[in-house]
């Protein structure tokens, strides 16, 4: 009886949360007039943008390096 219950519980608690799950997902739609993805700045030699409170200097974040190049992700 008490195995029986301890089922029935776990049972009820997954039910519970993918039916909270589910109206969660429903209420919070997706916005389709919303854009893909952010405007990307161009910071290939460092640019400058003028915000409202100043301006933003970005300057390149990926540098070309000399190791070898990966060819697994294996790791043990």
């Amino acid at each position: 009886m008490r195995l029986f219950l301890i089922k029935a519980v776990a049972t009820a608690l997954t039910i519970g949360a993918t039916a909270a799950s589910a109206v969660f997902v429903t209420t919070h739609l997706k916005n389709p007039a919303a854009p893909l993805q952010p405007a990307v700045l161009n910071a290939g030699s460092g640019s400058t943008t003028a915000t409202l409170d100043g301006t933003l200097t970005m300057g390149p974040s990926v540098h070309p390096s000399n190791a070898a190049p990966m060819t697994s992700t294996y790791a043990s």
